[in-house]
């Protein structure tokens, strides 16, 4: 009977986290805060949940397996979450208007204008060069030793 109700407090409050994190994705302003929402309330429903199967199925190898799963989901989450915001914010995405403070931009205000020099750079290497004309011009190709032995 206790193991039962446990269970079901497990599975419920996974759900509710579940469903919160939804409701934060839907509602919430910008990527990084929506990301915050799924992360946090998300990695906390999955987690709930499977512990309940864990005390409802009261086996050595269904534990294992939900202590593995519960492992990788918090090794995972956060790093994750943080690779695509970073991600999102070095391609720029804009933040919510009513943001106070922007830690990264001390940190990616120099990786950002390397970025975009680099780019700037491979462009200018990728580009043909053109005459006055628009016609393409040979590139002239370094010169080579002469032969040996002549």
């Amino acid at each position: 009977m206790i193991v039962s109700i446990l269970t079901v407090l497990f599975l419920l409050s996974g759900t509710a986290f579940m469903v919160i994190a939804t409701v934060g994705l839907i509602r919430l302003p910008d990527l990084y805060t929506r990301m915050h929402a799924i992360t946090k309330a998300g990695t906390l429903g999955i987690i709930l949940v499977t512990v309940s199967l864990a005390v409802h199925f009261a086996d050595l190898s269904v534990a294992t397996r939900a202590v593995a799963l519960v492992v990788f989901v918090l090794l995972t989450a956060p790093v994750s979450a943080h690779m695509i915001g970073r991600a999102g914010y070095l391609g720029e995405v804009a933040l919510w208007s009513g943001t106070l403070f922007d830690q990264w931009d001390v940190s990616f205000g120099e990786l950002r204008r390397e970025t975009v020099e680099t780019e700037a750079n491979a462009r200018r290497r990728a580009a043909p060069a053109t005459g006055g004309d628009g016609r393409t011009e040979p590139v002239e190709e370094a010169p080579t030793d002469p032969p040996a032995g002549g």
